[in-house]
């Protein structure tokens, strides 16, 4: 019988399961974020199979929000909609949505634009921006990255040697849990913008058409990136745990440090005025400083000093050391960083940007006076073998990580913020016909 099931199984998982899927959108005109030089007529889509057009299967709306196409129709598996005005210069937003064979709607998003660049569709009209579930789910990211990269550098660079086996538990516990933070919550923060651009219920997102965010944007093209490099990340640290190889952290550890330089690809760096390649590359430096620093601070507290207490002494010296380093890259990034994004100082307490980047200051600085109390006193004190300081130090080591955790969820609402608009000089600014008169 039950080889019978395994056989059915088989057969099942085998059988083409096509006259099952709903429909796919294969073709669009214009096309995705396509640039058009004249307005068109009408919006085609093209799908794989035959769809059911409604008469609001299609709408065109420009930036502010109305509707310039008239009733959708067409035969099964095109849909086209006419244009009912001549589209100034500027983006304009696709929405769509029909009846595919099997009974789901479909729905999808994309943007174009006349004489114009057209955004990516997270940024199309209707779609409201990051919320405060974003921000939350963000911040998740932002402490699974630390738990795991964090994590592998204190092991790799201050441990530098076997841990007893309820420490070694324990730190792949931490890891482990990191790893796997990170690829569930990216998945839930891709959903979520995603859900957020096309507007539909988190319920009926399953038939959406993801493709013109998961393709066609930044964020998109990193999120996929990312999720397989840090399934590769994964995968050492599972080999690494089942062999009791300590080699295999090594290419976690630098794996992980690569790609997550995504986030700094397709963040404020990468896209916004003045951003070029060094700042790019000081978003990631600052990025991998603080994630080495927190996560190392969690290891300290949750693995060595509880678990591991003949290593005491030896890795708060050590972590000393790179916790001074980290730190020293994370101000430097941060300084130039917040110079490249504010153009002014008073924008720090006008601009919604300034503020929050503000709070963050604030509990940096809290965090660095808390580290710099450890270097200067806790740490002759270990070294001395003092054991009332040793006895009050893991208090100390969590409320210094407790305040890291909350500089990371200041910099997870930093980063869904949009900084404030550089000046335009009147050179730029003067119409180009003025210009060349000059």
């Amino acid at each position: 019988m039950r080889r019978a099931v395994v056989v059915a199984s088989l057969v099942a998982l085998a059988a083409p399961a096509q006259a099952f899927a709903h429909a796919t959108l294969e073709h669009t005109s214009p096309g995705f974020r396509q640039r058009l030089e004249r307005s068109p007529k009408q919006i085609r889509l093209e799908f794989d199979q035959g769809v059911k057009a409604f008469a609001s299967s299609i709408e065109v709306y420009d930036a502010s929000g109305n509707i310039l196409s008239g009733k959708a129709g067409g035969t099964s598996k095109v849909v086209t909609v006419p244009v009912r005005a001549k589209l100034r210069k500027g983006f304009y937003t696709v929405r769509w949505h029909a009846l595919s064979a099997d009974g789901h709607v479909v729905s999808g998003v994309y943007t174009f634009g006349v004489r114009a660049a057209a955004p990516p569709p997270t940024e199309a009209y209707g779609a409201s921006g990051p919320t405060r579930t974003e921000h939350v789910v963000r911040w998740a990211y932002f402490l699974g990255l630390a738990l795991l990269l964090g994590g592998l550098g204190f092991r790799l660079l201050v441990v530098r040697g076997p841990l007893p086996p309820r420490a070694e538990r324990r730190f792949y516990w931490i890891t482990g849990l990191g790893v796997v933070g990170v690829l569930e919550v990216g998945i839930v923060a891709f959903l979520l913008r995603a859900e957020d651009a096309l507007q539909l219920p988190f319920g009926k997102l399953l038939y959406g058409d993801l493709s013109p965010i998961a393709g066609g944007t930044r964020f998109g093209t990193a999120f996929i990136a990312m999720t397989l490099g840090f399934a590769l990340v994964a995968a050492f640290l599972y080999l690494a745990w089942l062999t009791d190889r300590e080699v295999l952290l090594w290419p976690a550890l630098l794996v992980g440090l690569g790609f997550a330089s995504g986030l700094s690809l397709s963040g404020h760096s990468a896209v916004d005025a003045g951003s070029s390649g060094f700042s790019e590359l000081a978003d990631w430096l600052h990025l991998a400083a603080a994630t080495l620093w927190i996560g190392g601070l969690v290891q300290l507290a949750a693995v060595v000093w509880p678990t591991a207490p003949e290593l005491r002494r030896t890795a708060f010296v050590r972590f000393s050391r790179l916790a001074t380093v980290c730190v020293a890259i994370l101000v430097a990034a941060g300084t130039y960083l917040s110079i490249l994004r504010l153009p002014h100082v008073h924008d720090l307490w006008t601009a919604g940007y300034g503020r929050v980047l503000l709070v963050k200051l604030g509990l940096v600085s809290v965090a660095l006076a808390w580290g710099g109390l450890h270097k200067l006193v806790a740490l002759p004190a270990v070294e001395r073998g003092d054991a009332r300081i040793l006895a009050r130090l893991p208090r100390s080591l969590a409320g210094e990580s407790a305040v890291a955790m909350a500089v990371l969820l200041a910099a997870a609402v930093l980063v869904d913020s949009k900084p404030p608009p550089r000046p335009v000089s009147p050179a730029s600014a003067r119409p180009p016909a003025a210009a060349k008169a000059r």
